[in-house]
């Protein structure tokens, strides 16, 4: 026997309804996002980079370039949390794939944070 309950599948939706429904989902993972103190960081070095790009008078170009790469890694950050999660309900135990899956996740957001570090050094130097 499991404690599994059958929840049944919502309906598909169409048209205009389905853009709301999507945007109701992605603000949906921003917030499940926003509890995850790795991301909390991640905006505040955000924030703190945007404002010192404005100090020093940063051109337009440069202050896009690094809001683009601040939202992928807000993108990689949603994606690594997916993976633990899915991770951690597959093996709520210690397995090797677990580790790797999370290790590997890991690397792909300290690599958007190394190229958002390499830029703002790049803008605030030339």
């Amino acid at each position: 026997m499991t404690d599994r309950i059958d929840i049944p599948r919502p309906g598909r939706v169409d048209g205009p309804a389905h853009l709301l429904a999507a945007a109701s989902h992605s603000f949906g993972g921003l917030r499940r996002l926003s509890h995850e103190t790795a991301f909390r960081h991640e905006g505040l070095a955000g924030a703190a980079g945007l404002a010192l790009l404005l100090g020093t008078r940063a051109g337009p170009g440069e202050i896009v370039v690094a809001v683009l790469l601040f939202l992928m890694l807000v993108a990689v950050e949603a994606l690594n949390t997916a993976i633990e999660v899915i991770v951690d309900h597959l093996s709520p135990g210690w397995a090797e794939f677990a580790r790797d899956a999370k290790d590997l996740g890991s690397l792909a957001v300290l690599c958007l944070i190394a190229a958002n570090l390499v830029f703002l050094v790049y803008a605030v130097m030339s």
